[in-house]
């Protein structure tokens, strides 16, 4: 009977446009793991693991990280489900307290867009990675057709750029890579790919 909550949680969150999604992010970050066999790699704002799952064999470990238990709960039916024995979950938010974790790789694939202060989560994301470490930002290129007053309309690179340098990171390189319509509140937009070291 559990599992088919689960199974139901997971339809609900994992739409088809958001999978046919995930595949396009996941491509574009594995494209960047090469040679991460023995790092480890925390995915911040997971949700239900779509994007972290879909890398466990190219690293070491994943760690995902979500503020939603609900979210995190189907993540691991998934392992279970898939017998994925270097993935874990855990619950928690930085903004409101960082856990005492450190990793190799940090990816957020649109998550900084829900957060409003994106310097805080930066710098705490810096604190997380080892030294050397590398943070992988996947997000959407600053859009004017979207105004809400949740979430930034994307980033412009040069701004993130400084952002990224100002909390310390080095050797910010960002490029679009992805053009997509109705993926960003149904308007036509394109992604960014931001790699950072720290």
């Amino acid at each position: 009977m559990e599992e088919n909550v689960f199974e139901q949680l997971a339809k609900r969150y994992d739409t088809e446009e958001r999978k046919e999604l995930a595949n396009v992010i996941v491509n574009e970050f594995r494209e960047h793991l090469h040679n991460s066999k023995s790092k480890s790699l925390l995915d911040y704002g997971s949700g239900t693991g779509l994007v972290g799952l879909a890398l466990v064999d190219l690293v070491d470990s994943v760690m995902l990280v979500d503020s939603s238990k609900q979210m995190l709960d189907v993540a691991e039916g998934k392992i279970t489900r898939n017998g994925i024995s270097n993935a874990k979950v855990l619950h928690s938010d930085f903004m409101e307290q960082t856990p005492k974790i450190k990793s190799d790789i940090v990816i957020m694939s649109l998550v900084l867009l829900h957060i409003p202060d994106t310097t805080t989560i930066l710098q705490k994301l810096f604190t997380t990675l080892n030294d050397g470490g590398k943070l992988i930002i996947v997000d959407f290129d600053k859009n004017e057709k979207i105004a809400h007053p949740k979430v930034h309309n994307g980033f412009s690179h040069e701004e993130l750029k400084k952002k990224l340098s100002e909390v310390g990171f080095r050797s910010n390189e960002i490029k679009t890579f992805h053009h997509g319509s109705g993926i960003f509140m149904k308007q036509d937009a394109s992604m960014f790919i931001s790699t950072s070291s720290k």
